[in-house]
């Protein structure tokens, strides 16, 4: 049985929803941090929903047909 490509419109959109759920999730846990005045579970949320929002936006760029690659 043959593979589809990885870049497929219907994985990346796949991909794009995994990421805007862990985002969603993510946001609720960073409230829940600093509703507690955890300084320190905010900041390590914080960092934790960067990598997400990059991979959410570097989808959306090969959803629109942008070139993932460089021109270096």
């Amino acid at each position: 049985m043959p593979r589809k490509a990885a870049n497929s419109k219907v994985g990346l959109l796949m991909r794009l929803g995994s990421s805007a759920i862990a985002v969603v999730r993510t946001v609720k846990q960073l409230r829940r941090a600093r509703g507690t005045q955890d300084k320190l579970t905010a900041a390590d949320t914080l960092a934790g929903l960067l990598p997400l929002v990059t991979s959410a936006l570097l989808v959306l760029r090969r959803l629109r047909g942008r070139s993932p690659r460089s021109s270096g």
